[in-house]
Parts: structure tokens; sequence; C-alpha cells
């Protein structure tokens, strides 16, 4: 007997003025489905789950539950009391031997928080991070007793352990329905056994995973048009990889091993690493990078301790970490932007709001050279990291969040640099366009270093891997991210979200100590809003000027140190907040 539908959507259609968003979607949820929803940014992906969930309501068409599902959503953006603790949002009003007896509820607090200590359950919601956040609003979620979960980019902000515990945890529920919404495509591979892709108001549905997408993608895409030749390409080279270099991912029995073999029978493999060492060699010398007998520091904790580390021309290193360990202190230690007793910052030219896309990528360069002898424009390079013709000409002061960071790693490329370093680069991407970068970076030709959560993204492009163990450590990873992971369980004290100090347990402190802490934040948080009202004015006069380039430039002087003091304030108030617990 066929498990019944839970949600059904018949003839769907929503709009929001600039085209149909879904047109005539009609599909069904079923009891312990688990589905990944694909597509590119702004496509639609997020208004399914909403029509989903009932928190959006169609132009047209009809959306029915059946009677007594229980629905839980996770949405982009959550919302909570900034006074509410993590035991008011995850354990609502049930007592302490109630949830600490109910096996779920202890692996899940473990899983997401390290542990379920008073320390943790205490903490209040307003000061969390925006990764701790989604961990709180996660938990609540798996804790409740639900028939459907609908996830909108879950593993936003969490690290790589937290993204396998979550796909290890789905995978037990089984009789839960589960659509999930992400670019992490490994973690689409490990928890959906079907996909559905929307693209152009429809849903086009494939059996398996992201892996099994990609073969079917390819073969539907073999018989398209002219047109479509370059992302048939693209799909092929991903196929390609995925068959050779993930053979895990092709293990599923939906994975048609036959017909992958026949349709990457002449491709090539996505790098010609001889050919790009040859030419990073040329371009760097020997060494890149290299530390002796380094002490990195933070505050008043050590993050590494007597560090050796040497970087060379050509390398392409995947780093792996908790979040707080220290990753993107270490980038910044290597690039001069923090000196290893004391912290400074640099940053990217702020972004002329009143130039347009094109006109903001032209401004680095017209063409750029990405590897030995290809060539790109600047709108070429903007088309293939998903701003197309038309999105070219918006103006930058119209882009959202992500597309700004998308637009900044799209000026840093062209830019044609010979060292790149990316701390999590794949948040604003979806799908096919993370496709399109990977591709560009098989043809970088230096030295790549890369901090990411996004597990398939590190594999892809990285050869090597190192992982900051939390203990003051930086560990060669020879297995890969499975060694990462099998080294951290073996760890007795895990930094997490919530618990992190380097894996060292922390002093209790005294009440004078949490007193005076709390004042410190107190103070820390004032002068951040300050520099919240100078910054704002400063980039509200870039605004206005914005075509007098000299002055723009003299009070772009002016914004950088408070940019700098800003982040250095930051620093030390996520520093206190994790002592303070």
């Amino acid at each position: 007997m066929a498990p019944r539908n839970l949600i059904n959507l018949e003839n769907v259609s929503l709009s929001y003025g600039k085209g149909a968003v879904l047109d005539n979607v009609s599909l069904g949820l079923a009891e312990g489905a688990r589905i990944g929803i694909v597509g590119r940014n702004g496509g639609g992906k997020s208004s399914l789950v909403k029509i989903l969930g009932g928190q959006e309501t169609p132009n047209d068409g009809r959306v029915s539950m059946a009677n007594g599902t229980h629905m839980g959503t996770l949405s982009q953006i959550d919302k909570a009391d900034p006074k509410a603790t993590v035991r008011d949002i995850v354990l609502g009003d049930q007592a302490d031997h109630e949830w600490a007896t109910n096996s779920k509820a202890r692996d899940v607090l473990t899983g997401l928080f390290g542990g379920f200590g008073e320390a943790i359950l205490a903490r209040e919601m307003g000061p969390l991070s925006g990764g701790e956040r989604r961990r709180v609003a996660l938990a609540k979620l798996l804790i409740s007793d639900l028939d459907v979960l609908l996830l909108d980019e879950p593993t936003n902000h969490l690290d790589v352990e937290a993204v396998t515990w979550l796909a290890d945890h789905l995978k037990a529920r089984r009789g839960l329905a589960v659509a999930v919404v992400t670019h992490d495509r490994w973690f689409l591979d490990e928890v959906s056994d079907r996909t559905w892709e929307v693209i152009d108001g429809q849903i086009e549905e494939y059996d398996g995973g992201y892996s099994a997408y990609v073969l079917a993608k390819a073969e539907r895409m073999r018989q398209s048009s002219v047109e479509e030749q370059k992302r048939n390409m693209l799909i092929k080279k991903e196929l390609a990889w995925l068959r050779r270099g993930a053979p895990a991912r092709t293990s599923k029995p939906k994975f048609r091993i036959d017909a992958a073999n026949e349709l990457i029978e002449n491709e090539p493999p996505p790098r010609n690493n001889v050919e790009l060492l040859a030419f990073a060699n040329a371009r760097l010398g020997k060494t890149v990078y290299e530390l002796h007998n380094a002490t990195i520091r933070v505050g008043d904790r050590d993050l590494f301790k007597g560090l050796d580390w040497n970087v060379g021309p050509g390398d392409r290193i995947g780093i792996a970490g908790v979040n707080g360990a220290g990753k993107t202190t270490l980038l910044k230690v290597l690039t001069g932007q923090l000196e290893l007793a004391a912290g400074k910052s640099q940053h990217l030219e702020e972004l002329n709001p009143k130039w347009r896309v094109l006109e903001a990528i032209e401004h680095i360069s017209t063409h750029v050279e990405i590897g030995k002898g290809k060539s790109l424009s600047a709108s070429q390079l903007g088309e293939r990291l998903g701003f197309g013709s038309d999105a070219q000409w918006t103006p930058v002061g119209d882009l959202s969040g992500g597309e700004r960071r998308r637009l900044q790693l799209t000026r840093l490329l062209m830019g044609g640099p010979n060292v790149l370093i990316l701390d999590e680069p794949t948040n604003d991407f979806d799908v096919e366009t993370l496709a399109a970068l990977e591709d560009l970076l098989d043809s970088f030709a230096g030295t790549l270093l890369v901090v990411s959560h996004d597990r398939y993204f590190l594999e892809r492009v990285c050869d090597t891997f190192v992982g900051v163990m939390g203990d003051g450590s930086l560990r060669n990873l020879p297995g890969g991210l499975e060694e990462y992971l099998k080294l951290r369980k073996a760890q007795p004290d895990e930094p997490t979200a919530f618990t992190q100090d380097a894996g060292a347990p922390k002093a209790e402190l005294t009440a004078t100590q949490k007193r005076d802490m709390q004042k410190d934040l107190q103070r820390i948080e004032r002068s951040i809003a300050k520099l919240d009202v100078s910054i704002k004015e400063i980039l509200g006069e870039m605004e206005t000027h914005s075509s007098n380039f000299e002055k723009v430039a003299t009070l772009n002087d002016d914004l950088q140190p408070l940019i700098m003091e800003k982040e250095e304030l930051e620093n030390r108030w996520v520093l206190l907040s994790d002592d303070l617990g």
C-alpha cells in the first residue's frame, strides 16, 4: 500500500507581479518522504516551502493537509524574544525529569549543543550568534513530535560536524516526512531519496538524491539544444567527479553506474594538477606562507601554540574545524590582517551603491586570465557566477546581502589573484552557480585556501585537508574530512557553538568576575552601537557624493578604521560571551 500524502498541492500558482514563481503546480508530500529541493536563487524554492507550510497563500489553486498532521518549519529568518532562554525555546514548560528521560531530547541537545547543562540551557537568545540561534530553532523542531519537517537552508552557520550529526539524525527518523531546501549537496545526498527542481515556475521531479539528480539532468541535457551545450558540459564535468572521486555518493542503488560511465567515457579529470602546479611555481616561487613555532592569541585565549605550517605554490587546502576554533583567525594571520599578538583588519573597498553590477566588476578589471591561456571578460565572469545579462545592470544598492557578497567574490576573482583565500564562500550560491564556481576554480593556477562547512565544495575543489582541532593544534588529514570527524569524536571535550574554548574545560567564574564581565559586555555593546551610527553616517555621505570619487575616497579612509575597530570589539564580545557561557 502506497503511503498517503500528508500535504497536497493542486494546480497551485504564485506570482509576485514579475511573472509566475510557481505556475499550475500539482504535487504531494507523502508519509516518510525525503525530498531535496534545488533550483536557482530567486527561482521559488523558499516560496514552495512556505506554501507547503501554510505560511504563503497561492494566487490560484488549492493546498490541503491530511487530518491530524503535525508540521514544523525552519525558515531562513528565525524570530525569538531576546530575553527568552534556550530552555524556554527548546523545552518550553517541560520539567527537567520529563525531557531528561527522553532519549530523543538528550540526543538532540548533545548533537547540536554538545550537552544539556544549565550553562547552555540558561543562555538568553538576544546575544546568540546567527549560527547559535539556528541550532536552537533546529533543536526545538527536532525534539517535537512531528509528521512533516520543512527545512529552509538548515545547514547555514553549522560546521561540518553539526551538519553530519543532523544528517544522521534525520536518516534515523524513518516515519518523518522531510522536505529540505539547501545548497549543501553532500547533505542533500545523505538525507533525500527524491529531488524536486524548481525551474521556470514548474517542479521537475527526479528519483534519488543530488548525485542521481546530476546523472538524470545530464541524460536529459544530452538531448538538449545547442544553446544548452555549455551547461551540459558543466553537468558532465560534475558527474565525472562524482563517479571517479566520490564513490561513496554513487553507491546508492538509484545511481545508475553503467549510464554514468557511458556519459563520462571521454571526460577528462576536472583539473590538470601537473600543469597547474608548474604554472603556480612560475608565479609564486617555493613558499607562499610559512608559520614557525607560532602562537596565535585572541584576547587572553591561545588558539594555536607552537604552530608550524608551510603553504606552498599550487596547494589547494581545505580547512575544517568547529565554529570558534580559530579557522578564520588563522587565515587573517596568514594574510597579515591579524598579527600574532594583536589585531587589525583590512577589507575590500566599499561598493558604491550607484554602480551597476557590471561597473563594479569592471572597476577591478575588464578581463581576467583564468588559468593558462584562458581569459574571461568582466561580463562573462559575472554571468558565470550568477549575474545574468539583465542582473548586470542592477544598481549595487538594490542587491540583497547575499548578492553583494557574491559580487565581492566576483570582484575578488576579477583581480586575477595568485593566492585565493575563501572563508565560507558557498552560502550565497545555488547549486547550479556553485558548479560554475567550481569549474572556474579548476582552472585557478595558484594557491587556494578554503574554510567551509560545505563538505561537498571542500572535497570538490581541494586536494589536501587540515583540521583546526580546537586544542591549539593544526592536524594534517591524509584521510580527508572522514579522518577529521573520527579525530573529533575521539576528543574528550568537544567544543561547539555553545561550549567552545579551544577544547579546554572552563574554570568556574566567581560572582565578581561575572559582574565585571557583564559590565565589559555592556560597554562593548554601547561602543559598537556608537560605531554603527558613525559608519551609517559615512556611508550616507558616500552615497550623497557618489559622483565625486575623490570625496568618496576620503570618506572611505575615514570609514575603514571604524570598521576595523568594530570588528575588534565584536571579536572581544564573542570571547567574553563564550566565557560567560
